[in-house]
């Protein structure tokens, strides 16, 4: 039997794509599911977390066809290639992030919700998922509702939550201290990156790029931030990847690619994909090499992958997912694989996964999404 799927009219679910800023005011009808005795969530904008133990939290996310937003959570075990129930989240959210704290917990900020499956309101609670015990618990709330933030964890094990959208662009940021449980003010970003990328650096810093490649420095030692050199790369869009040797690559949705150096703080051109994607994903590998899988080109979701090499800096193909995704997400596993979860096919939010083998860059089918009941 092929994978449970759901699909819902274009309506409904540009309600939530209004999170990559194609918000608008629709009404959610029109719906059908070709999988109505399931229960199994299909997710899109949820979250997955590696966790120190090798499995990997898949948290929230939306299901248009319902259309809910889910506070529930599941775990994924490589060993046995199945996903189980764990806790459910007290706040049902999508568009959040998940951040692995040094103590083995999850910090899981902001993102949004559907209030009476008509309107969308986004907050600023947090949750902390305890491996342990497999239950969240509540931790201190941001001072800015967010969705579509980044949330970076520093290496002094402060975690900077920036920008995002709120009832309007938010341009501040702030620091979660998991020691005291509290968010407190990081300072202003310095222009508007609603859709900007941060990388945690070796040292302490972190590399902030918005969406016109403007780049800055953000010093947590100090709370300001300061220029470094700019992309070129036209739409840069989340999320950069920071390499094995200290440099950051970054792919616009052009498919054109450049490699910022923190040691010169300098930018400079590598290799170009040979699909021009955005909503993909892009993993590093144990090897060194990025794995660039899915999203979108031309308005059509696509399941080809690509590798980045960063010893030659040229992309090269790599087998194909079974199937076309965005907004799915992809994690590396402690094996050296990558669970590719979720996501949108272009007619379906998804509950299958797929596990990519980059010793024979092959993808092969894994165990489907857990059962969970929706809130």
């Amino acid at each position: 039997m092929s994978p449970p799927r759901s699909r819902c009219g274009a309506a409904a679910r540009a309600t939530c794509l209004g999170l990559a800023g194609l918000l608008v005011a629709v009404s959610l009808v029109g719906c059908w599911d070709d999988a109505a005795t399931t229960d199994q969530i299909a997710r899109e904008l949820h979250t997955a977390t590696l966790l120190s133990d090798g499995r990997v939290l898949i948290a929230g996310g939306w299901n248009a066809y319902s259309p809910v937003v889910a506070s529930s959570a599941e775990l994924y075990d490589p060993k046995t290639g199945t996903f189980s129930p764990t806790g459910a989240m007290a706040h049902p959210r999508c568009a959040h992030t998940a951040t692995l704290l040094s103590d083995g917990r999850v910090l899981i900020a902001g993102g949004r919700y559907l209030a009476g499956r008509t309107s969308w309101l986004t907050v600023a609670s947090a949750e902390l998922y305890d491996p342990a015990t497999g239950t969240f618990s509540p931790t201190g709330t941001m001072a800015t509702a967010r969705e579509d933030h980044t949330a970076t964890l520093l290496s002094d094990g402060r975690v900077l939550i920036a920008g995002g959208l709120g009832n309007s662009t938010v341009t501040t940021a702030e620091l979660y201290d998991p020691a005291t449980g509290t968010f407190s003010p990081a300072g202003s970003l310095p222009a508007d990156l609603t859709d900007h990328t941060v990388v945690a650096l070796s040292g302490g810093r972190a590399l902030v790029v918005g969406t016109d490649g403007s780049a800055k420095l953000y010093d947590p030692a100090t709370g300001t931030f300061s220029p470094t050199g700019s992309m070129a790369a036209s739409g840069v869009d989340r999320p950069a990847t920071l390499l094995s040797d200290g440099r950051v690559l970054f792919v616009g949705s052009d498919g054109s690619a450049e490699l910022y150096d923190p040691a010169t703080g300098t930018v400079s051109p590598t290799g170009s994909m040979a699909t021009a994607r955005w909503l993909r994903t892009a993993t590093l590998l144990s090897d060194g090499r990025v794995l660039m899988a899915g999203g979108n080109t031309g308005g059509k979701v696509v399941a080809s992958a690509e590798l980045y090499d960063p010893k030659t800096g040229t992309f090269s193909p790599t087998g194909s997912m079974a199937t076309a995704r965005e907004y799915h997400t992809a994690t590396l596993l402690s094996d050296g694989r990558v669970l590719v979860a979720g996501g949108f096919d272009g007619a379906y939010d998804l509950v299958s996964a797929e596990l990519y083998d980059p010793k024979t860059g092959t993808f092969s089918p894994t165990g489907l999404m857990a059962p969970a009941t929706p809130h």
